[in-house]
């Protein structure tokens, strides 16, 4: 049998690599958090995805009971909270920045000022969530990055830093 030439070959176009500014919308990132103490900064963590009260609430137990497993704040002024729920039916990204910092339980008992929100639901087709939450990880661990944040002034900056990180 003859080996396909590749005038013969069928050819399928490279899968687009998926990078994080695809998952954050505009109006789910803020910069100026003022909220103080970690429920309230969680609360409007999840408000940002735009829910009723009652799924924000919803999501706010199950964020919960994950910081209770341990802390999601993973040092250098960055938390990832991140859980799995039924409440949404597709993966969902926040993003706020918070001046003056949270206490937070985080690794380096520093406090926590920049927070990544990660809620996907319990069976995604796609299977996003763990890759996309090591992207937010691998993000996090580039050593401008804390700095980077602090000085956004924009949703679009922050894209643009996304962008620029290849993330």
């Amino acid at each position: 049998m003859p080996q396909p030439t590749p005038t013969t070959q069928m050819t399928q176009p490279a899968p687009v690599p998926m990078q994080l500014k695809d998952f954050f919308a505009p109006d789910a990132i803020s910069l100026d958090l003022q909220a103080s103490g970690k429920d309230a900064v969680l609360a409007e963590l999840v408000g940002l995805l735009g829910l009723d009260a009652r799924s924000t609430d919803t999501l706010l137990r199950v964020i919960g009971r994950r910081e209770s497993l341990g802390s999601t704040g993973v040092g250098r002024g960055i938390a990832i909270p991140h859980s799995r729920s039924l409440i949404v039916t597709r993966l969902r990204l926040a993003y706020v920045h918070h001046r003056a910092g949270v206490e937070y339980q985080a690794i380096d008992a520093k406090p926590v000022h920049d927070l990544f929100l990660l809620m996907a639901p319990p069976l995604e087709v796609s299977n996003q969530y763990l890759p996309v939450l090591g992207r937010i990880a691998q993000l996090s661990k580039e050593p401008d990055v804390p700095s980077r944040l602090a000085e956004l002034t924009s949703p679009e900056e922050f894209f643009r830093l996304l962008e620029e990180k290849k993330v």
